[in-house]
C-alpha cells in the first residue's frame, strides 16, 4: 500500500476529517452560547432582549445548516475514501486479495 500513495491519502483524509470535526465543534460551542443567550433574553421578558432573539435564532438556524453541510461533506468524503480503498484492496498483494481469488469454491 505504501508504494501506491495509500499512506499519504490516508493522512490527507484524516487531516480533512479533523479539520471538519474542528469546525463542527466550534459551531456547536457557538450554538451553546447562542442558546444560553436566547434563554436569558426570553426569561428577562424585556422587549429589546426579546427582539434580539430574532437575530440570535437566525444565527442558530444558519449554524445548524452549516453543521448539516459539514456532516454531509464528511459522509461523502468518507464514502469516496471507502470506495477507493476497497477497489485498491482487490489488487493488493498483502494476502487479502490473494486469499479471495485462491479460496476453493
Amino acid at each position: 500500500m505504501e508504494g501506491n500513495g495509500g499512506p499519504q491519502l490516508d493522512g490527507k483524509v484524516m487531516q480533512t476529517f479533523q479539520k471538519s470535526f474542528g469546525q463542527v465543534q466550534h459551531i456547536l460551542d457557538r450554538n451553546r452560547l447562542l442558546i444560553n443567550q436566547i434563554n436569558e433574553n426570553h426569561e428577562s421578558k424585556i422587549p429589546d432582549n426579546l427582539s434580539r432573539n430574532v437575530g440570535l435564532i437566525r444565527e442558530l438556524n444558519n449554524n445548524i445548516k452549516k453543521v448539516v453541510d459539514l456532516y454531509s461533506d464528511l459522509s461523502s468524503n468518507f464514502s469516496k475514501t471507502v470506495d477507493v480503498n476497497s477497489s485498491e484492496g482487490d489488487s493488493r498483494s498483502d494476502g487479502k486479495g490473494v486469499q479471495k481469488r485462491t479460496r476453493p469454491g
